[in-house]
């Protein structure tokens, strides 16, 4: 279940290829009277993101400036009680005030009307797959001829939304050597998949996860996992999210470590993930996946993955990583942890 990175890495590239660009028709007015003609993309962390025929690549636009909207395009739009629309979109007129609704029209016949103060997230879609796609690749590595060290970090992840569910897949890579000692290799992958309740905000979650590690010397944990949770905070500057529920393990460790058998353990399983925002500039995302063992009580797996962004020229961004993997009680002549940091370049893709 481990990808080969070089496989992974083209067809994240295969993504990433620019679709012919749609007409540019959509109109949109700023607070201070600027009228543009452009193609308005996404809004995610308080930034819409446009294209304009006389500039490369999008232009970022602070949502809070913005004053009217109107697209003939199909997007999706998501408020802050966690619901979910598909349509086109207008800002009605308001004599005597400025606009403060945003009109999503799903059909001919049913328009719905939302607070431009509660729509934290838009994006351009339509009925193909490739256009619903958004992520993105980071790659980093050193080379020191003198004492012969090697080391390189790949992360890719890639995200498809519809109107009440999405689905993503995760994968993190990191290799090391040195003149005198054996290679330090570490691959993961996860697969994500979530589906709005009917209650506002509420979710049920699952989750698979492939874990290779030669310091803990694990061959394969594979974990399965679901369960219900709930957003707590979800503004254009904060989400905070935490679900909870079951999940089983298979581990299976490297035998000319030390020779032991493989291992079943069912877990309770609760996953909370953080992001923080600045407009156009940071971000901050935290996952963190805490597996209270059922089968064997006082054992617990944890996993903690956190991402700094810094934006420094269109859509790439300078990153700052740290991962790790814990097990309080592993079998005798195992580490019972793995963890490191990393820093390099991400280039994001899609309808940003």
């Amino acid at each position: 279940m481990i990808m080969n990175p070089k496989i992974l890495l083209s067809c994240f590239l295969l993504f990433a290829v620019p679709l012919s660009a749609r007409e540019k028709s959509d109109v949109l007015v700023m607070r201070n009277g600027d009228r543009l003609t452009c193609e308005i993309k996404s809004l995610d962390s308080g930034t819409l993101s446009i294209g304009l025929d006389y500039a490369v690549g999008t232009v970022s636009i602070n949502w809070g400036k913005v004053d009217h909207i109107e697209s003939k395009q199909l997007f999706l739009v998501k408020t802050q009680n966690g619901l979910v629309y598909s349509g086109r979109l207008s800002t009605p007129a308001h004599p005597g005030a400025r606009p403060t609704k945003i009109e999503v029209l799903e059909d001919s016949t049913r328009k719905v009307e939302l607070d431009k103060t509660q729509v934290i997230h838009v994006e351009e879609t339509d009925l193909s797959f490739w256009r619903r796609l958004n992520g993105q690749i980071g790659l980093s590595g050193i080379y020191n001829k003198g004492n012969e060290t090697a080391q390189y970090n790949l992360n890719a992840d890639a995200a498809y939304h519809r109107e009440r569910w999405s689905a993503s897949v995760s994968y993190s890579s990191s290799f090391s050597s040195s003149t005198g000692s054996s290679p330090v290799t570490r691959n993961e992958t996860q697969l994500n998949a979530q589906r709005l309740l009917r209650w506002n905000n509420w979710y049920n979650a699952g989750l698979a996860d492939f874990l290779q590690s030669s310091q803990q010397g694990i061959q394969l944990q594979s974990t399965f996992g679901g369960g219900i949770g709930r957003y707590f905070k979800n503004t254009h500057n904060t989400s905070i999210s935490v679900y909870g529920g079951a999940a089983s393990q298979t581990i299976a460790y490297q035998q000319h470590v030390l020779a032991t058998t493989n291992q079943q353990v069912t877990s309770a399983l609760i996953v909370g993930e953080m992001k923080f925002f600045r407009f156009d500039k940071t971000n901050l995302n935290l996952t963190a996946l805490v597996l209270p063992a059922l089968s064997e009580p006082g054992r617990v797996h944890t996993n903690l993955q956190a991402v700094y962004y810094i934006k420094f020229w269109k859509d790439f961004s300078w990153n700052f990583s740290f991962y790790g993997n814990w097990d309080n009680h592993p079998p005798p002549g195992f580490s019972s942890s793995d963890y490191g940091t990393s820093n390099g370049i991400s280039y994001t893709f899609g309808n940003h």
